[in-house]
């Protein structure tokens, strides 16, 4: 896909986001959240949240698979940091691990503005939790999305091996698409939490591949 695609792509999905907000603040709010907590796109909401149910069970598996997830941010980290010590600049590591950088700390940007301004509240309260719990988007999804996404953009160029890349790209695309499943299974969150994670996701991830493809071109 063309660098300009990609860029009119990200853009889309990041449109979609925020028209995805707008809804859920203004669109059938009912208090269907816990302690009477206000949701937007309650009918839709409620109606997915009883159709899967509660299984805090893959609460716990996503969460080991969010632990993969932020291990392999570390592994590029570290990459970067050995790069940085050896060539004494910042400025000398490669370009790919420096957008990554920029983009985890956009997406830890993302997670502290939404746990400060909330969009909607979780569906229930988890254990040892005494209020409802801001949910809007799914942040463990959105942050295994990019994490493992943009792993499996920056692979090839790290690895030389066809098949082991293959394998290793197959690997990251079931993380996310059981993080994506399980999260929505486990019944902490609302349909539309895990939707707008996703969103979120494809806009940064889609930006991270058009930027890199800019740094070749």
């Amino acid at each position: 896909m063309k660098r300009t695609h990609k860029w009119i792509l990200a853009v889309a999905f990041g449109i979609a986001a925020i028209a995805l907000i707008v809804l859920l603040r203004t669109v059938d709010t009912a208090p269907i959240g816990p302690d009477g907590a206000t949701v937007g796109l309650s009918h839709f909401n409620r109606a997915v949240f009883e159709f899967f149910g509660v299984h805090l069970i893959w609460y716990d598996i996503t969460d080991w698979l969010g632990v993969a997830a932020v291990l392999t941010a570390a592994v590029f980290a570290v990459a970067g940091l050995i790069e940085w010590i050896r060539r004494k600049s910042l400025f000398k590591v490669d370009r790919e691990l420096l957008i990554l950088g920029g983009l985890y700390l956009i997406v830890i940007g993302l997670y502290l503005l939404f746990e400060l301004c909330p969009v909607n509240v979780r569906p229930i309260l988890l254990p040892g939790s005494t209020h409802p719990a801001p949910s809007f988007p799914s942040s463990h999804t959105m942050i295994v999305c990019v994490i493992m996404g943009s792993t499996m953009t920056l692979i090839p160029r790290y690895i030389r091996q066809k098949r082991l890349c293959r394998l290793l790209q197959i690997l990251c695309a079931v993380v996310i698409g059981v993080t994506i499943v399980g999260r929505l299974i486990a019944g902490v969150h609302w349909a539309t939490d895990i939707l707008g994670g996703c969103l979120i996701a494809a806009a940064l991830w889609t930006a991270f591949s058009a930027a890199i493809q800019k740094e070749e071109t």
